[in-house]
């Protein structure tokens, strides 16, 4: 009897190594499916597309994120919130961090549910990861004309003749 014993406690580890190893080799190459988002399009409440300088693209319309909250705030008081929103990128621009953040913001504001297409696949926006940004209006580059002459004296006096601290 002792044998037995003493031989099932010699096999006991090679077992436990065994079915340790047939355990892993269930779950490994276990990938997540990958939802492409060509195929989930139709499923969504909105589509909007990324747009250059950080705007968005709705219905044709170019937003700027400032306007696409708007956009949101409108539809919320008329009851018609989207409960999930699809960003996708554009024929004019990619999507970019700004356009996530942004995203981001609306998702908590709004509470819909954001996805974005991120080569291919879906991805859900998540606005505690990703730094959602406060929105802003889309300002338009603006060249700053180099006018030095305010009509202040180099005293920096400025004032009438004859004034104190004028000439």
């Amino acid at each position: 009897m002792s044998r037995i014993t003493k031989m099932l406690a010699r096999c006991m580890p090679a077992l436990l190594v065994l079915s340790t190893l047939l355990l892993a080799g269930c779950h490994f190459g276990g990938k997540k499916p990958q939802v492409l988002t060509s195929t989930m399009k139709d499923q969504f409440d909105l589509t909007i597309q990324a747009y250059k300088n950080n705007q968005f693209e709705l219905d044709g319309a170019v937003l700027s994120a400032l306007d696409l909250g708007s956009h949101f705030a409108y539809l919320k008081e008329q009851g018609q919130l989207p409960k999930s929103v699809l960003l996708e990128r554009s024929d004019d621009s990619k999507i970019r961090k700004r356009h996530l953040e942004y995203l981001a913001r609306l998702v908590l504001d709004y509470h819909f549910t954001g996805y974005y297409d991120d080569g291919g696949q879906l991805r859900r926006v998540d606005p505690v990861g990703t730094k959602a940004r406060q929105l802003e209006d889309y300002h338009a580059p603006v060249h700053a004309e180099s006018s030095q002459g305010s009509g202040m004296s180099a005293g920096g006096g400025g004032g009438a003749p004859g004034a104190p601290g004028g000439m």
